[in-house]
């Protein structure tokens, strides 16, 4: 009888130091996040376009707060998203994203059109593209 559950009781660890990892890795975007840097299609706003605004992070729930408030649902892994507006005036639409870690600063490059994964960090020649980079507060 010690002998099955032994195994059983260390798999059953092993199990859970891995479910610990994943979630405490999944976790790296919960908080609050401000911009310090935008652009679009390859122009960079200023600072006053976005001094307001904040992306609130909660598992897979957001709020952006800008001008109006956006929530919804962000599906992220292996450095891709799926952004799908909730309530809002995003309110059912799906935007695809990248995203990274950088020098304490969360990079995400949105294209607002869906259609497919941004390939890099960049948004000029691209109208749709839409990056920024956020510091947590």
């Amino acid at each position: 009888m010690r002998s099955i559950i032994f195994p059983s009781l260390f798999i059953l660890c092993l199990v859970c130091i891995s479910t610990i990892n994943v979630t405490a890795q999944s976790n790296k975007l919960n908080g609050s996040w401000k911009p310090v840097r935008e652009e679009i299609g390859g122009s960079e706003l200023p600072p006053a376009a976005f001094e307001k605004q904040k992306l609130i992070v909660s598992d897979s729930n957001y709020t952006f707060i800008a001008e109006s408030i956006d929530k919804g649902v962000a599906i992220y892994k292996d450095g891709k998203m799926d952004i799908y507006g909730k309530d809002g005036v995003n309110n059912g639409k799906h935007f695809t994203a990248i995203y990274k870690f950088e020098n304490e600063l969360l990079l995400i490059c949105y294209n607002l059109s869906g259609d497919k994964y941004p390939e890099a960090f960049e948004t000029k020649s691209k109208p749709t593209y839409f990056l920024v980079t956020f510091k947590k507060e």
